[in-house]
């Protein structure tokens, strides 16, 4: 008998399988920010670079896309302007453009990977990936804090907005005291909820869980998966000393 919900496990599912989108996160990680392959591989880069933005437009993520994007902008604008700033100035740019050029790319492909992802479909694609429960629970659990830490620090903020506290209020100096100092309590209390609340899920217990979400490799995923192996094999070549362009 098929499950009643069925057609909106099917309307949630994603663009991707996590399991690519956990290839893409690797790849970038090692290519881009960890900068594997010098410029040799700077072709592949580049195009690695435009994954993640292709990916939040695909899942119409306009808000990050742009984000994203002016980060990425702020980083070659430093960087473009080197040659026009002073000492300490040029030193300060090329260290937040480096970071930016270097991090940014990464960081937008993570934020997709959490966005899209729900935590029933990350732990179904790690039980397929037989991955031991000591990995899959607390990345389970980090799935639902970074969004649940970012609506709390916007609730703090708005509340304390209300009183004047914020940077250019009235009591701007009361900023780090009223607004951190709850963010660091509430951090703290919500991991310890989110790992209980997974515990009382059944994560951990002898007894594998199931779930009815539905994930699985389509024709997009075998297109980036084939293109991760590429990568890989143009590396492995350019160590072997074998210029493919």
């Amino acid at each position: 008998m098929a499950y009643s919900s069925e057609r909106s496990q099917e309307a949630r599912r994603g663009f991707l399988d996590p399991r690519t989108k956990l290839a893409l996160v690797l790849i970038l990680a090692l290519f881009v920010m960890g900068g594997l392959g010098g410029e040799a591989l700077r072709p592949i880069k580049t195009a690695l670079s435009a994954l993640p933005f292709a990916l939040l437009l695909v899942e119409r993520q306009g808000k990050r896309f742009l984000r994203g994007i002016l980060m990425l902008a702020v980083g070659y604008g430093l960087l473009f302007a080197l040659p026009y700033l002073p000492g300490v100035l040029n030193f300060l740019a090329l260290m937040c453009g480096g970071i930016l050029t270097r991090f940014v790319v990464t960081v937008v492909m993570g934020e997709y990977l959490i966005a899209s992802t729900s935590v029933s479909e990350f732990i179904s694609a790690m039980e397929r990936l037989h991955m031991p429960q000591a990995v899959t629970i607390p990345m389970s659990v980090m799935f639902r804090l970074f969004p649940t830490i970012g609506a709390e620090w916007r609730s703090i903020r708005r509340a304390m907005r209300m009183r004047g506290i914020h940077l250019g209020g009235a009591k701007a100096t009361r900023v780090l005291e009223y607004q951190l100092v709850p963010m660091m309590t509430s951090t703290v209390r919500i991991g310890e909820e989110l790992s209980a609340s997974a515990l009382t899920r059944g994560l951990g217990g002898p007894v594998r869980r199931t779930n009815i979400c539905r994930i699985g490799f389509r024709a997009q995923d075998l297109v980036l998966l084939v293109g991760c192996l590429f990568v890989i094999a143009v590396w492995i070549l350019e160590l072997c000393g074998v210029a493919l362009w």
